[in-house]
């Protein structure tokens, strides 16, 4: 708890904790409308091709079925057009696939008939009597194969400061390849759309999206529409790490179902679904060489990444980007190129890029720090820059040194072996490892309307969604601390795109960004009621506005206690039920643009490794934060541990399995793909250095979702290496990395 002039903040508790334990809170596929229907895809059984035949006779003559939407009967969408002239001026080509558009097979799971009916039960039984005659075409699904050819290549993004393979020169170095697999969100909320028309140029939608906006904005400029006629409604979105911020094929598909039956719809992705049509974290190939002196100071640093794509749309993430600035060096190379291969499109996974980067980048550090005969830490801090090497600008603030000293006393830092496998505990090979993220901390426009009602309740609106990370609840604690007032009165209302603009709900930027606004509001709504109490209240008769201020839900002088009003009476003394207000704030200022800002992280893993069959135990984590002001410090707990067990699934558990002779995805199911354990989560003790970064913005806050994930990975990594000696640099580990063999069953 936190008491700010007796006012008391429940900042332990999430404001909408409750309704998500007793099952008031609705998500997406839970809404009901009146008339609805239920739509499922159907999807391609094979990789690459052409659909010659799809015959859905009996399937459309079954019980419920409504209709039956494909390439053949599918009605024109304007941003499906691919000429641009041809399209309304309000209208945007599509981005990515284009579901029920054409007779072309792109991928293994391609939605290519969307059937509707009037029960989930009716269109689910449908499916097999749908029969599809395909032309096959030659694919390649094969990431680790084709990127052996540099023709499959596209033109590669290069970036140079000083002497290029640098590190090579150096009398320590050392270079290694590292192999990340594709890994996949799989939040526990299916994505789900409603969709539903009031004429012709009204839509609704019900929508699991990190961004109402967004989604408005997309649909809108998809189907012709003005922005203000989307309604996009996203109450609670259960997870996404970084899924939802785009829209996928299944929100049109819904939206044009909707509209040629002429009622709802709603179509909710299946599990195995989830893995092939809502994007995942791309495959990736690194090498990466760094190189220092005999005193440990990094000379040198090449970094050069490949990551898949698909073949009808390029995505790119910042892999190689936290090599360029992370630590001071004077010679720094990176070069990243896409691979397309006959696959979906990936999109960003939480810590998109920087997670991947990082993993190999903090594992060549800690190899290094061998060679050095250094501590790692020391090595790190031997390479310490306050200044954004890339850039040149000062970074706005870097407390990562408080992170080092906390992490490396909580863990038992000094227990760590020297020399790696020399360490035994009750049997198990024990080591020790620890290692770095960093993400960019931005800060964006955002708008905020606040209302103040004459019975002291405040309300606030922004139309930026919540996956998880707490946003009404921080919300409510700046508001709570802005007007120092009880957070009790407050209700932060969010994910309706009808309300004032917000940010997509992603890299980091929402409570920097939203918070500032909400900061801002408050401060707006101080002045007014200032300006009422001198306008109207005969006590504050010559009192300037700087001489007063708002707290303990009064007007109070700041010379005299006793010179105060309500502020319930003032508004009624101004015969008024409500100040109304909607405030925008905008991105950084000059004076904040003279920084560069990041949000930073180190992790200690200590982990048992059984010499008999090379099973890993995680024993204990240490996670730290340096984040600016941490507004909710439950919340942000939170943030981090989930952090932790996402790393600890990159680490040991998570790689998508292909059949790369039909191009299918073998484990797409909570079975086959293994996400960590309870009994794989140990305990984790959480610490943030909590120091507002006012270079930064008005509230000092800065993101913690995505560091809280970044460079874990390369931690267990470490330690794997300390307990046993040797040093793995394909993700997950496995025994058989170890050197172990498969036990069958």
């Amino acid at each position: 708890m936190k008491s700010i002039n007796n006012t008391i903040l429940l900042e332990d508790e999430r404001v909408d904790g409750a309704e998500k334990v007793n099952g008031k809170a609705k998500y997406t596929a839970e809404h009901k409308l009146p008339n609805m229907a239920y739509a499922v895809f159907v999807t391609s059984t094979i990789a690459k091709g052409s659909i010659k035949n799809l015959d859905i006779t009996k399937a459309i003559a079954m019980p419920g079925i409504l209709d039956i939407i494909y390439y053949a009967n599918c009605p024109a969408v304007p941003g499906y057009n691919p000429i641009a002239a041809e399209r309304p001026k309000n209208v945007s080509e599509w981005r990515g696939f284009k579901v029920l558009y054409d007779n072309k097979v792109r991928f293994f799971g391609q939605p290519i008939a969307l059937i509707v009916a009037d029960s989930f039960e009716n269109a689910n039984a449908a499916i097999r009597f749908v029969k599809a005659e395909y032309e096959v075409e030659k694919f390649e699904t094969n990431f680790d194969k084709a990127r052996l050819e540099p023709a499959n290549l596209k033109a590669p993004i290069n970036y140079k400061r000083g002497t290029e393979k640098k590190f090579k020169e150096q009398a320590f170095f050392v270079e290694g390849e590292y192999n990340i697999p594709i890994e996949v969100h799989n939040a526990m909320e299916l994505f789900a759309t409603i969709a539903y028309w009031e004429g012709e140029d009204k839509l609704t939608l019900y929508d699991k999206t990190q961004g109402p906006k967004s989604t408005q904005s997309t649909m809108a400029r998809t189907f012709g529409l003005v922005d203000k006629n989307v309604r996009v409604i996203a109450e609670n979105v259960g997870g996404g790490f970084g899924s939802g911020l785009r829209s996928w094929p299944h929100v049109p598909a819904a939206c044009i179902a909707a509209k040629k039956i002429n009622r709802p719809v709603k179509l909710v992705l299946t599990r195995p679904q989830m893995f092939s049509l809502v994007g995942y974290r791309p495959q990736s190939w690194q090498k990466l060489g760094i190189g220092a002196d005999a005193a440990g100071n990094f000379i040198g640093i090449s970094h050069e990444a490949i990551s898949n794509t698909s073949r009808y749309e390029d995505f790119r993430e910042g892999i190689v980007e936290a090599s360029k600035f992370l630590y001071a060096c004077e010679n720094v190379d990176t070069k990243y190129s896409l691979l397309p291969l006959d696959l979906s499109t990936p999109i960003w996974m939480r810590g998109p890029g920087e997670a991947t980067g990082c993993f190999a980048l903090e594992s060549a550090i800690d190899e290094l720090s061998y060679k050095l005969k250094m501590d790692p830490i020391q090595l790190r801090i031997k390479n310490f820059t306050a200044v954004n090497p890339e850039n040149k600008l000062p970074f706005s603030d870097i407390n990562i040194k408080d992170c080092y000293a906390y992490g490396m006393e909580k863990i038992g830092w000094k227990n760590r072996p020297t020399i790696p496998g020399s360490l035994k505990e009750n049997g198990m090979l024990i080591g020790y490892g620890m290692s770095v993220g960093v993400f960019g901390a931005g800060k964006g426009t955002a708008s905020v309307r606040i209302v103040l009602s004459n019975d002291g309740k405040l309300l606030l609106e922004c139309a930026v969604s919540d996956m998880g990370p707490g946003t009404m609840t921080s919300m409510s604690i700046i508001a709570a601390d802005a007007m120092q007032m009880p957070i009790q009165k407050i209700k932060f209302k969010l994910g309706d795109s009808d309300l004032p603009p917000g940010p997509s709900q992603g890299g980091s930027g929402t409570t920097s960004t939203v918070g500032s606004a909400v900061d801002l509001a408050c401060r707006t709504l101080q002045q007014k009621l200032k300006e009422m109490a001198i306008q109207l209240a005969p006590a504050f008769a010559g009192i300037t506005a700087d001489a007063m201020e708002v707290k303990n839900e009064m007007v109070i002088s700041k010379t005299d206690a006793n010179t105060k009003i309500d502020i319930s009476a003032l508004l009624k003394l101004a015969n008024q039920e409500k100040i109304d207000l909607t405030i925008a704030s905008n991105g950084k200022t000059a004076a904040q643009l003279k920084f560069t800002s990041n949000s930073f992280s180190s992790h200690y893993v200590k982990l048992a490794v059984n010499p008999k069959d090379g099973s890993i135990k995680i024993l204990e984590v240490v996670t730290t934060g340096d984040a600016g002001k941490i507004i909710s410090p439950k919340t942000a707990r939170s943030q981090m541990i989930g952090g932790v067990v996402g790393g600890i699934g990159m680490a040991l558990t998570e790689k998508l399995e292909f059949d790369h002779a039909s191009g299918q995805i073998t484990n797409a199911s909570f079975g086959a793909y293994h996400v960590p354990l309870h009994s794989q989560t140990p305990k984790t003790d959480v610490w943030f250095v909590n120091k507002p970064d006012v270079n930064m913005n008005e509230i000092g806050a800065k993101g913690i979702g995505e560091i809280a994930l970044i460079g874990f990975a390369a931690a267990v990594t470490n330690a794997v290496y300390n307990a046993t000696g040797k040093r793995v640099r394909d993700l997950p580990i496995t025994p058989e990395k170890l050197g172990y063999k498969t036990v069958k069953a």
